[in-house]
C-alpha cells in the first residue's frame, strides 16, 4: 500500500492546502482545508479548455496567426517577450501560454477572447464554480494592488480532469502533448527519473503560492498550497506526493 503519512506534514508548512490523487482502479485519495485558491499560473488551464470550446465552435482556428505585439509585452514567466518571431499560430501562442508558462502569451489569448467572456464559457460552457474566476491578466500589478486575482476552486480541479477526458480525439491529440511539455519539473516531478513518465500538467507559482495539476494514463493528482511558511520543505512534500505518479512509497522525514 501506498504510505501518504506526508499528508500530515502538509498543513505544518501551508495555511490551505488540497490534494487529490486517483489510480484507474483504485479508491481516490483526497484531503483538503481549503476550497478556494489563489490560482497562480494555473488558472491557465481552464484558459485552455475555454479555447478548445471555442474551437470547437469554429470561433479559432488553431493555425490563425496572432501578432504578439498587439497585448503589453510583459515578462516574468515565459520569452515570448524576446522572441525576434512576433507572429505565431493560435496553436504556439496556447503551446507557450502553457509549456513555458509565457504571461505574454497568456495575456493575448485573454485579449482576444475578454475577460468576461472566458469567465462565461468557465461557468456556463465548462460547468466550473463562481469560485474559479478571471479577474486580471498576469502580470498586472495595479489589478492585483485593487485586491483582483485569479481564483481556482479545488472541486473544479476535479471538474477540469473530466473535461479533458470529454475532450473528442482530435482535439486531445493536440491538448495532450502541450500539458506534457510543461517545463517545470520542480514540484511533483522533482523526485521522479526524467522521461519515466508521460505526466500531461501545469504549475503556478507566486510567493506564498504553490501548486501542480496533471494526469498521466493511468492517474490522476494535484497538490494546491496556499500561505507556504517553509518553500523548501513543501517543495519536498511536493516531490512526496509525486513519487505516487510512479507506485513509490513516499518517506515522511524530509531529509
Amino acid at each position: 500500500m501506498r504510505d501518504t503519512n506526508f499528508l500530515s506534514e502538509i498543513p505544518e508548512v501551508c495555511l490551505q492546502f488540497a490534494f487529490y490523487f486517483h489510480r484507474r482502479g483504485a479508491f481516490p485519495i483526497f484531503e483538503a482545508n481549503a476550497e478556494q485558491f489563489s490560482s497562480a499560473s494555473l488558472i491557465k488551464v481552464p484558459i485552455l479548455l475555454a479555447c478548445a470550446f471555442l474551437e470547437r465552435t469554429g470561433a479559432f482556428n488553431l493555425d490563425e496567426i496572432w501578432d504578439l505585439n498587439a497585448e503589453t509585452q510583459v515578462h516574468g514567466a515565459g520569452f515570448a517577450h524576446r522572441m525576434h518571431a512576433r507572429r505565431l499560430p493560435f496553436h504556439d501562442v496556447l503551446l507557450m501560454m502553457i509549456a513555458n508558462s509565457d504571461n505574454l502569451c497568456t495575456n493575448l489569448v485573454i485579449h482576444r477572447i475578454g475577460i468576461e467572456r472566458l469567465n462565461a464559457i468557465f461557468h456556463q460552457e465548462l460547468g466550473l464554480t463562481a469560485d474559479t474566476e478571471l479577474q486580471r491578466k498576469l502580470m498586472d500589478f495595479e489589478a492585483r494592488a485593487r485586491g483582483l486575482d485569479n481564483w481556482i476552486a479545488v472541486h473544479d480541479c476535479l471538474r477540469l480532469f473530466e473535461l479533458v477526458e470529454a475532450l473528442p480525439q482530435f482535439q486531445r491529440a493536440w491538448l495532450d502533448p502541450m500539458l506534457q511539455h510543461c517545463q517545470d519539473s520542480s514540484f511533483l516531478m522533482r523526485d521522479l527519473a526524467r522521461d519515466s513518465i508521460h505526466f500531461s500538467h501545469k504549475t503556478g507559482s507566486i510567493p506564498g503560492v504553490m501548486h501542480d495539476w496533471g494526469y498521466t494514463p493511468d492517474c490522476q493528482i494535484f497538490l494546491l498550497t496556499n500561505g507556504v511558511t517553509d518553500e523548501s520543505r513543501t517543495n519536498h512534500l511536493f516531490g512526496q506526493a509525486g513519487r505516487l505518479l510512479v507506485g513509490k512509497s513516499p518517506t515522511t522525514n524530509p531529509g
